[in-house]
């Protein structure tokens, strides 16, 4: 009896990150707490404040460092991550709060740098904004690299993979990612987790299969064991089967396939067999990922996130630093259309918002904005002279009503104004669009689409709020239902009341890059789609192999059932019935 039989093969499931499928041997990281010791102060505060001073620069050392090691192999774009663990490191408010603490108990300083971080990272940990929660994970990050230096602990990191490694952990850091050795990892699978955590981001720029949510994984696995990693469905098989490995050994070899048949139809236009067009666009975070974006040969850019540059030049940038973050971007796309998202972000002290008010879904996007004119007006200045450059369109996130939506084109006007007055181009006729994120806006489409040039569908937060599901907390994260029937009624509800009055509804989120989806959103009457680059491919595959007719067909039949898992098993087999071409498995 061979050694394999006498495993028997167990599935866990648990949250797709990560597409992929790997065959390896799994390496159980568990990161232990420190042990943080307390007691007296013996030689004053300032002895004690030098401790953590000199900790910082070494900690800044290391985060440098490790920056310029991800750089290095994987660009800058991802590098900059740790852009956000440098401004936690030198956070202001966080030293003052530690050396009052010091102060005030006559305690060392580890043990108040410890108390204060916890707060920190309570605080965050109990957010409803999905991307400050998941910034938690910086602050733990970092704060547990401070905490060794200040101890003397200088091992950081996971070190030494064996070959062909699967790490299992409670979470991957940003640091433990940058620290592994890419040449050996095969794969990872988290106990917690959500699908926008920076190690999941790691993931997907590597090009590493990742499930992510498992709740049990470190405890159920031993190192050694060997398993199958599943990124597409997030499943996790130990001990597979011979049988279980020769149909993942086939799924492999299918998907290189099938990846080669995509590129195929990249150089051409989004037509369906038919004669329609769907506009196929990128979502970018700057001028860095624009060479990929023209390799995929994108329509354009459907949503450029502006925030990620509020956080890399260490809180507010200045107008002219915008501008030529902004300008970089549109003259990068020769003249096809750039959506820019003006800040979408609010809450955390980085943005000096009101700490008192932990509502994020309160205080972050326009509302922020509008109620910090000054900081929305120089974004404003910056994006009007960066359109004199290309074909730049303004979009507001997060409009709940028209008094928002007003009250930002009222203080976009005085922003023109203000550049005529000074002599400074831009394109005047600029269309402002708005995202449809929440559910007030998508029951007054009618009215958003009469007083907008554009509209872009916020699938992701739209359908947690329609379905009152944090999609982060893997507790409840199967509740989250892009299938289900108000998700699609309100879909449908929002393209019809643009198609209305003409003004053009375009898609974006997680639903827009999974091709599974394509035909639904076609179908409904979508503008276009915006989506990660890499996901381009496939689904512009899709979109030419499928017709219009039958997409307008199958809006009607899964408008007619029930069951959320009815409708997404209908869509996967009409997906399955446009690519008969694909390889046999």
């Amino acid at each position: 009896m061979s050694e394999k039989s006498k495993n028997k093969e167990v599935i866990l499931k648990g949250i797709a990150a990560s597409p992929g499928v790997a065959h390896g041997k799994a390496f159980v990281y568990l990161q232990a707490r420190l042990d943080v010791p307390c007691y007296e102060i013996k030689n004053g505060v300032e002895a004690e404040m030098e401790r953590l001073e000199q900790a910082i620069l070494e900690t800044r050392e290391q985060i440098t460092e490790v920056k310029n090691k991800i750089a290095a192999s994987l660009g800058e774009g991802e590098a900059r991550i740790f852009d956000a663990h440098l401004l936690v490191l030198e956070d202001a408010a966080l030293i003052e709060e530690v050396s009052n603490e010091v102060r005030n108990s006559g305690k060392n300083v580890e043990y108040c740098y410890n108390n204060v971080a916890e707060r920190y990272i309570s605080f965050f940990s109990s957010m409803e904004d999905d991307y400050l929660k998941e910034r938690v994970s910086d602050i733990q990050d970092v704060s547990s690299r401070l905490l060794k230096n200040l101890l003397g602990h200088h091992k950081v990191g996971i070190g030494e993979l064996a070959e062909n490694s699967i790490i299992v952990s409670e979470d991957i850091t940003p640091s433990d990612a940058a620290d592994l050795d890419r040449n050996k990892l095969l794969a990872f699978i988290t106990d917690g987790g959500g699908q926008t955590s920076h190690s999941v981001i790691m993931a997907r720029s590597l090009r590493i299969p990742a499930v992510v949510g498992l709740h049990d994984a470190t405890s159920t696995l031993q190192t050694g064991d060997e398993i199958v990693v599943d990124g597409f469905e997030g499943l996790v098989v130990i001990h597979p089967s011979d049988e279980r490995l020769y149909q993942y050994g086939k799924l492999a070899e299918e998907r290189r396939q099938r990846d080669q048949l995509y590129a195929t139809v990249l150089p051409g236009p989004g037509v369906t067999t038919d004669g329609e067009s769907l506009l196929l666009m990128a979502n970018v975070e700057g001028a860095h990922e624009m060479d990929a974006v023209r390799s995929m040969h994108a329509d354009g850019i459907g949503l450029f996130r502006t925030e990620g540059i509020f956080l890399r030049h260490h809180g507010y940038p200045s107008e002219d630093t915008q501008y030529m973050e902004y300008s970089a971007v549109a003259e990068a796309s020769h003249g096809q259309p750039v959506i820019i998202r003006t800040l979408d972000i609010g809450g955390d002290k980085t943005l000096e918002a009101n700490a008192e008010d932990e509502s994020f879904m309160g205080l972050r996007a326009i509302r922020f904005c509008l109620e910090n004119r000054d900081i929305f007006k120089t974004q404003l200045r910056a994006i009007l002279r960066a359109s004199a450059h290309g074909n730049l369109k303004l979009m507001y996130p997060m409009i709940s009503g028209l008094d928002e939506l007003r009250r930002a084109n009222e203080i976009l006007a005085e922003v023109k104004d203000e550049l005529r007055s000074e002599g400074k181009f831009f394109d005047e006729a600029i269309e402002v669009g708005a995202m449809v994120e929440v559910p007030s806006a998508a029951t007054i489409i009618d009215l958003l689409a009469r007083d907008t040039d554009f509209l872009s569908i916020g699938t992701n937060d739209l359908i947690q709020y329609l379905m009152a599901v944090d999609r982060l907390n893997d507790r409840v994260a199967h509740l989250y239902e892009p299938t289900h029937p108000a998700v699609l009624r309100t879909l449908k509800a929002i393209i019809e009341g643009g198609q209305k009055v003409g003004t053009p509804v375009s898609i974006c989120g997680e639903i827009a890059g999974d091709p599974i989806y394509a035909s639904l959103l076609l179908g409904m009457g979508a503008h276009s789609l915006s989506l990660t680059p890499a996901m381009l491919p496939e689904v512009k595959y899709f979109i030419c192999n499928m017709s219009a007719a039958d997409a307008r067909a199958l809006v009607t039949e899964v408008l007619a059932l029930e069951d959320p898992v009815e409708i997404l098993e209908r869509l996967r087999a009409f997906h399955g019935t446009v690519c008969q071409s694909f390889p046999a498995a």
